[in-house]
């Protein structure tokens, strides 16, 4: 189990990294990808947009920091914490009639692996 923690751990930080640099460089792309209609275009859209961009990437850079220098514990605490990302866009998709399918299929697959991954980690299963 504990490849399958670590693993999960590794792709979920380092897939986050990509997509919050996707935001950073290419905004109006990546929201297409998200499962909501693109927000109304304004002056500052691709600003607010870019700063999705920054947290996704700090919250990579977290989790891999902890896997070098923390506990199987504290990762699988923060991985629980982190789940609460995905889930929260999964629920707001599916309360704004977005993308079924992505909000269950992307948000909500990415939540439950990661919370598998946190129980594991936290049980010292992994």
């Amino acid at each position: 189990m504990h490849w399958f923690s670590y693993g999960v751990a590794t792709l979920a930080a380092a897939g986050i990294i990509g997509i919050g640099t996707m935001y950073l460089t290419r905004p109006r792309v990546m929201t297409r990808n998200f499962g909501l209609p693109l927000p109304a275009e304004g002056q500052n859209t691709t600003w607010w947009l870019r700063l999705k961009g920054s947290r996704d990437i700090v919250s990579g850079l977290i989790v891999l920091a902890l896997m070098v220098l923390s506990t199987p514990f504290v990762l699988g605490v923060v991985l629980l914490i982190d789940a609460i990302t995905p889930l929260s866009d999964m629920t707001t998709i599916l309360a704004a009639k977005g993308s079924t399918g992505t909000a269950l299929g992307v948000h909500g697959l990415t939540a439950a692996l990661m919370v598998a991954a946190a129980i594991a980690l936290i049980i010292g299963v992994a």
